[in-house]
């Protein structure tokens, strides 16, 4: 069971992250800039893709749900027995959230193409903030607990505008969509510098706030050993992001070079994912 809810916490956060982050590039970050894309024959490459993530994300929501409803009764037969998935639903902190979560990637999966890619950003935002609830803010009551769960917010929009950002330079770098591509490139760089600065400061508050100090003790082991190799992974995708300016600067675009690079920082992404998934299912070392 546990094997299985860090697989799940790890395709569908990677799939809800996507999602939001891609929507916010198109709409709030380079809308003008790709409206070349936004007109040619490479746009399907895009909604094909996000559609399929938008029930990714439903498949893998309603096998958390399920999952959980195991874990908690200790019985596999949980995770099919409706009376116990409904006390789950019911009576508990993560089942109220989760019934607004998932009526909210329904309405995505439902309108993924039939309204505009504004009104879709907003119903991603939606789903993207309804995780942060369900993570460890929820172990504290009061004011603590919600101030928790809203830096968790700021968070996963900083985790998931850098990741869909990702997304959506490696389609742009394979299509011919008379994007300028240098222009977006060195924005983004700028831009990743912001999300850098709120990743990490609220990754701090959150450490500070479980552990009791800016590291867990022990640093290495358990908790703080995944906490270390999250860590690894995003300053592996700081250095790509450096790289990608610099690539960026030149007369011509080496476009092998650029997609490689993103690809790599798309794999240390995926890594910190990972991490993050498992970090969910441990107890955080209270000091």
């Amino acid at each position: 069971m546990h094997e299985g809810l860090i697989l799940c916490r790890f395709i569908h956060f990677g799939a809800v992250l996507l999602l939001f982050g891609a929507g916010a590039f198109r709409c709030l970050l380079f809308g003008r800039h790709l409206l070349p894309f936004e007109v040619s024959q490479a746009e399907p490459r895009l909604s094909r893709p996000l559609g399929w993530l938008a029930a990714i994300a439903l498949v893998s929501a309603m096998a958390w749900l399920m999952l959980t409803a195991a874990y908690l009764s200790s019985d596999w037969s949980g995770a099919i027995n409706p009376s116990t998935v409904g006390l789950v639903l019911g009576n508990t902190w993560f089942g109220h959230v989760w019934v607004v979560h998932l009526l909210l990637n329904v309405l995505v999966v439902s309108l993924n193409r039939r309204v505009n890619p504004g009104a879709l950003l907003v119903l991603n935002t939606l789903l993207l903030l309804t995780l942060a609830p369900v993570g460890h803010g929820a172990m504290f009551d009061g004011l603590k607990g919600q101030l928790l769960i809203l830096n968790q917010m700021l968070h996963l929009l900083g985790v998931g505008t850098w990741l869909g950002g990702l997304l959506m330079l490696a389609l742009l770098l394979r299509a011919d969509g008379g994007v300028d591509l240098a222009l977006v490139l060195r924005r983004f760089s700028g831009i990743g510098y912001g999300l850098v600065a709120v990743i990490i400061a609220t990754g701090l508050i959150n450490v500070r706030a479980l552990s009791g100090g800016f590291w867990p003790e022990p640093a290495f082991a358990g908790f703080g050993l995944v906490l270390a190799v999250k860590v690894t992974m995003v300053a592996g995708m700081l250095v790509l992001a450096a790289l990608n300016r610099q690539l960026a600067q030149a007369a011509d675009l080496p476009m092998a070079r650029l997609r490689l690079s993103v690809l790599l920082e798309g794999l240390f992404g995926a890594g910190a994912l990972a991490a993050v998934s498992l970090l969910g299912t441990l107890p955080p070392m209270l000091g």
